[in-house]
């Protein structure tokens, strides 16, 4: 074939791609990419169960605790970064709480297992 006698025939099957698109109706929305995930509501930023933001969540993402870990902080009778662990740490719930509603203009939903208890005293030498 002559390219005189294929330009006319790549344009016409390109104008007919463009007509046909992707098949959707013009007025029909892309549908949403986001995972929605059991229990979490902070649109993927924010992780309900353990109120922190899921990017730094070492309970749901046992890929960081390593980190947490190499840096010092893990609480190990909770099993968490020591910088989220709000039953030892109750404050921190209240910093990471002020956080989700500077983002989203309201309070966080309480974080489970986070009960409240007394630690023993430390064993003096």
């Amino acid at each position: 074939m002559s390219v005189k006698l294929m330009l006319p025939f790549a344009l016409a099957v390109m104008a007919g791609l463009c007509l046909v698109g992707c098949g959707k109706p013009a007025g029909e929305a892309a549908p949403d990419t986001k995972v929605a995930v059991d229990g979490h509501s902070g649109g993927g930023w924010w992780c309900d169960e353990h109120g922190v933001p899921e990017e730094i969540c070492a309970q749901c993402n046992v890929k960081l605790v390593a980190d947490f870990k190499a840096k010092g902080d893990w609480c190990k009778e909770h099993e968490r970064p020591d910088s989220q662990c709000f039953v030892c740490h109750p404050e921190k719930e209240a910093e990471f709480a002020a956080q989700f509603e500077a983002k989203f203009g309201k309070k966080p939903p309480k974080p489970e297992g986070h009960e409240k208890h007394e630690h023993a005293e430390p064993v003096k030498s």
